[in-house]
């Protein structure tokens, strides 16, 4: 399988040189050169298959035969070692549970997939691949503990100061070994724009072997698709065939692969893309104007993204046709007051403890409903587990959560961080002094 820019069709590279270099030069995002195809009765029939055998006949189709089915099959049951529940909270609403994972949130399931990759394409004698990542909140944790003793890696995390949770910061901070951590005086906006002028650098790039971590990756976007399967395989298991999938959306990489997945052949009714006070895309569906805006702070702050870097290749899957986008996906924004009455009412009515971005899914799916009322089953996404934000959700909801195994094994851990204002030359000279094997400074 071949991928090309979204600014540059003609351009074709193979899937190790997309995940290589995660950004094309010309600064658009890969894509498959054609969106292949399932079979139709294996989707008739994907009830009976497990989350890896869906996972892996989903790897199989997007990659081609530039990674033999065998290897292949190793990295998906190795990387989706973990369920993805769809738990009915009524006859109608259901959760998609996307945090079972090692850091607790859905980017487990494209970070373990793509360092797995990578280790794979990696060759002994290789130079060191430099991993860059900017996260908002969730991402950085994953990548660090995908990417984590990972030999020939070296992973530079960056995020905005005082803009994450603290169980969060911990994942960030406190790995050492191969991973670096930037907490940058800024917006996660600063961060990312940091990381994209650090790719288009021809002086970085001649001296560092340079990747993304981020969703811009093909490799991080790839396996998101996998449980959108899965859980249509859970409804198909218990009679349903219709669902809308309501998304908490931050940079459109989640609700983005849920697109894709829809274009090889997943049938679903409806995507709805939650949003907080971010709210770009909402207004883009609304009024046609594609404005994007300096991000605010919020109380779900992995959607704190102003300028969603995935939105082109939602455009790209759609011709850029804002219409035929609106046929399938509609979009709503909510505040921290109603983000917090989410949260409320989830656990008031059904006893479940919600992160606030699983509460705007949530919101999301109750309005979309309110809309256009139907037969189809809700199934809202939650992307991470509230126990990584008590200081979002309400005291006495918060002492109802059940802490996963592994939560609180940061709290004795050292955390390791280097400041840096929003100076791409200071990010630069920090990349290009790294020593090789990395001991990150202590900022006790």
């Amino acid at each position: 399988m071949k991928y090309y820019s979204t600014n540059n069709s003609d351009l074709r590279v193979s899937f190790q040189d997309a995940v290589f270099h995660s950004l094309p030069q010309d600064k658009g995002l890969y894509m498959p050169e054609s969106i292949p195809q399932l079979d139709p009765y294996f989707i008739r029939n994907i009830q009976q298959y497990s989350f890896q055998e869906i996972a892996f006949t989903i790897a199989k189709s997007v990659i081609g035969t530039d990674i033999p089915e065998n290897d292949l099959k190793r990295i998906v049951f190795e990387a989706i070692n973990f369920d993805a529940p769809v738990k009915f909270l009524s006859p109608e609403a259901a959760v998609l549970e996307l945090f079972h994972g090692p850091s607790f949130a859905f980017k487990d399931f494209g970070a373990r997939f793509m360092s797995r990759i990578m280790g794979y394409f990696s060759k002994e004698g290789d130079q060191l691949l430099d991993v860059l990542v900017a996260t908002s909140g969730d991402t950085g944790g994953a990548v660090a503990l995908g990417f984590l003793g990972v030999e020939g890696t070296r992973v530079t995390i960056l995020y905005p100061k005082g803009k994450v949770s603290k169980v969060q910061e911990d994942q960030l901070t406190k790995n050492g070994n191969n991973i670096r951590a930037l907490e940058v005086n800024g917006s996660f906006d600063d961060c990312q724009a940091l990381v994209k002028q650090a790719f288009n650098d021809p002086l970085l790039n001649k001296e560092l072997r340079l990747t993304s971590a981020n969703s811009i990756n093909i490799a991080r976007l790839l396996p998101q698709t996998f449980y959108y399967f899965w859980a249509y395989a859970q409804l198909r298991a218990q009679g349903m065939k219709e669902v809308v999938f309501a998304v908490p959306s931050g940079n459109f990489g989640n609700i983005g692969a849920g697109l894709l997945a829809y274009k090889m052949g997943l049938p679903v009714h409806h995507f709805v893309a939650g949003t907080n006070v971010n709210d770009t895309v909402p207004r883009f569906l609304e009024t046609g104007e594609y404005d994007p805006r300096s991000s605010k702070q919020t109380i779900s702050n992995a959607m704190d993204v102003g300028d969603p870097s995935n939105w082109v290749r939602i455009l790209d899957m759609f011709g850029e046709d804002r219409e035929s986008l609106k046929e399938l996906l509609s979009s709503y924004a909510f505040d921290d007051e109603e983000t917090k009455a989410g949260m409320q009412e989830l656990y008031d009515e059904f006893k479940y403890v919600a992160c606030p971005h699983t509460a705007i899914a949530y919101l999301a799916a109750k309005a979309y409903r309110k809309e256009k009322p139907g037969e189809y089953a809700s199934v809202f996404l939650s992307t991470a587990h509230p126990c990584k934000f008590p200081e979002a959700i309400a005291e006495e909801v918060y002492q109802a959560v059940r802490f996963p195994k592994g939560a609180e094994d940061w709290a004795g851990k050292e955390k390791q961080v280097t400041e840096l204002d929003v100076n791409y030359e200071d990010f630069r000279s920090y990349l290009l002094h790294l020593p090789r094997h990395c001991e990150a400074r202590s900022n006790l």
